[in-house]
């Protein structure tokens, strides 16, 4: 009975925290550049004398789904939309350097520029604007200012936002949301080179990757697979009750 009991409580946990990865989804169903989480479930026979038998369910694989989300042009003129392959680079809380796909820049209150609240990078380090200035972005990611008061012809480059280029598989989501490169052979993950070539659209923004309707249908199919594993938990409980109370007879 105890086969049972053990394969059914494994699906079950997985299960759990495949809703989980759904729910995260969709709660970011609408937020730009965001990439949806994948999460594959695969059966595995549990190693042990005396238990060829048993059954668990492992995590095959979890990554990120990198196809484009749709682009929405907006007007306004720190919307970027990071064209093909380019990732913004931005620094992550830790002071590190990280990856994004959203491009709804901010100004903070001392002139940085900042995307979700992380400073964004430019030449040298974090990119810094005069306050009340108008700012432009280039395609190739060049960022221009005309200070307050100023006549529009007197524009100005100031800094170019760090974009990269890397390959579906260069890249690794972490727990904060941002991506980085895999860790080298210390365990480090090192900043990727800059790409001069990497392009983005000014004035436009990347929507979510993730399709709300389809997160809905997993998250029932998920609720339905879990209730279907909590019967059979239910259903060898009650067998082992029958069979101690029929062994309790025979006694």
């Amino acid at each position: 009975m105890d086969r049972m009991l053990f394969t059914a409580m494994s699906g079950a946990k997985q299960s759990l925290d495949q809703q989980a990865v759904v729910t995260h989804n969709l709660a970011n169903a609408v937020t730009p550049g965001f990439r949806a989480q994948l999460m594959e479930l695969q059966a595995v026979t549990v190693d042990g004398e005396g238990l060829p038998t048993r059954t668990s369910v492992r995590i095959a694989t979890s990554g990120a789904d990198f196809t484009q989300g749709p682009v929405t042009r907006t007007g306004r003129g720190l919307d970027v939309a990071l064209d093909g392959d380019a990732w913004l680079a931005v620094q992550a809380s830790d002071g590190n350097e990280a990856y994004t796909r959203r491009g709804d820049i901010q100004i903070d209150g001392n002139g940085m520029m900042t995307v979700a609240g992380h400073p964004v990078i430019g030449d040298g380090g974090p990119l810094m604007v005069p306050l009340g200035s108008e700012v432009t972005i280039g395609a190739d990611g060049t960022v221009s200012v005309v200070e307050e008061g100023q006549d529009p012809d007197t524009s100005a480059a100031v800094s170019r936002l760090k974009l990269v280029s890397a390959g579906d598989a260069g890249l690794e989501r972490g727990e904060d949301g941002l991506f980085r490169a895999p860790p080298d052979g210390t365990g480090v993950s090192q900043p990727v080179a800059a790409d001069d070539a990497a392009r983005l659209v000014s004035g436009a923004l990347e929507g979510s990757n993730v399709s709300a309707t389809e997160a809905m249908v997993a998250m029932i199919d998920n609720a339905r697979r879990y209730e279907m594993q909590m019967k059979a938990i239910d259903s060898a409980d009650d067998n082992a009750q029958r069979a101690n109370a029929l062994l309790s007879l025979q006694g």
